[in-house]
């Protein structure tokens, strides 16, 4: 019989050798002889290959280089770059995936991303980003003047994510899986334009599943950051009426009717004038009044007019369909809600509370 002090030792040693039967190979992770790889560009390739780029290598100061490869299969991308390229490239450092836009309009990209995501040596905070352009070209010209741009792109979109200022969607492979899942909730990834010589935020795109359908952007794009993802704007820039509102703060109800024909969206903005550049003397309170009033009312038009474009792709990235899950109520199918949504009628409407401008100054919070 064994002493009851020696069951903790022959428990580690069972585990030890466990893990030992399960995993007869180790892998090599000398920091000196691996490469971890920052991101992965895929674009379309040639006779319906797949052309994947990742730089390398990405800390270590040694002059970098770009490698692609055209393949048949994103893993098979990896194990041909190990073959090129004298470091083993590890994955477990991935942070981007870059995906040209004609691949997401085509769809099928959930294959790919699920290659990823059931990968255990990836995070699966790995950001998704839709590439208009030819982003090899950007990073080639880069490396003659900023190294380090790769990791400077992911520190950028940790950034916006971390402090939710709603200048962009940032989104990683797990939420955006999860909708793609999802019963009432539709998928959405940040666009970015990419030139030889810059690489900017376009807008969001809205997925059918996993096929691109829609890109807002501009006036649209920051009406979607206040509906739906961060419910902050920094500034939102209206050049209708040459005015600036900075530090909005949106709050969002939805109301459906019982038998969904209608959807009641009411917005409750607070902020501050930042600049205004109009004729009208907005330190006169009739005035200002008379000026929030027609923003209120563009923004009523152009937020009916987004929804109602979501209405004929048959998206709802707003997740409104969530609202027709209540207690003790029968649950609708997604394609029962889809033909609801279609057909919906909506009254957007919008309260504006800010602080006005007095003598180049920002005033305490009126309330109306």
């Amino acid at each position: 019989m064994v002493p009851y002090k020696h069951y903790g030792l022959l428990a580690i040693v069972g585990l030890m050798w466990m893990a030992g039967c399960s995993s007869p190979y180790v892998e090599n992770n000398k920091i000196e002889e691996i490469a971890p790889v920052v991101f992965w560009s895929i674009d379309k390739g040639t006779e319906g290959k797949l052309k994947i780029s990742t730089l390398v290598p990405p800390l270590i100061q040694e002059k970098k280089r770009l490698l692609s490869k055209e393949v048949d299969l994103l893993k098979q991308g990896g194990q041909e770059f190990n073959l090129i390229y004298y470091r083993e490239l590890k994955q477990g450092q991935l942070r981007m995936l870059l995906i040209n836009e004609e691949l997401a309009k085509k769809g099928g990209i959930e294959k790919l991303i699920n290659t990823i995501l059931v990968d255990p040596d990836i995070s699966m905070r790995v950001y998704l980003l839709i590439v208009r352009g030819d982003f090899d070209e950007y990073i080639k010209n880069q490396l003659t003047k900023q190294e380090n741009q790769d990791y400077f792109l992911y520190r950028m979109l940790k950034h916006y994510e971390e402090h939710n200022q709603g200048e962009m969607s940032i989104v990683n492979i797990h939420k955006f899986m999860k909708k793609v899942y999802s019963p009432f909730k539709d998928p959405i990834l940040p666009v970015f334009h990419s030139d030889k010589n810059n690489f900017n935020y376009v807008g969001t795109a809205l997925f059918q599943n996993d096929k691109e359908v829609m890109v807002i952007q501009d006036v649209d794009d920051n009406i979607f950051q206040l509906l739906d993802n961060d419910h902050f704007l920094k500034v939102l820039a209206i050049p209708k009426f040459s005015i600036s509102l900075g530090r909005i703060r949106s709050n969002v109800r939805m109301k459906l009717s019982r038998d969904y024909s209608s959807l009641s969206l009411h917005v409750g903005l607070k902020g501050r004038i930042e600049e205004y550049q109009g004729e009208s003397n907005i330190q006169s309170e009739e005035l200002l009044q008379h000026l929030i009033h027609e923003i209120e009312v563009y923004l009523e038009e152009q937020t009916s007019d987004l929804l109602k474009r979501m209405q004929r792709l048959k998206v709802d990235p707003l997740e409104v369909g969530t609202h027709s899950l209540k207690a003790f109520s029968k649950e609708i199918t997604d394609e029962q809600w889809m033909k609801h949504w279609e057909n919906m009628k909506i009254n957007v409407d919008y309260d504006i509370k800010v602080h006005p401008l007095i003598n180049g100054a920002v005033d305490v919070f009126q309330n109306k």
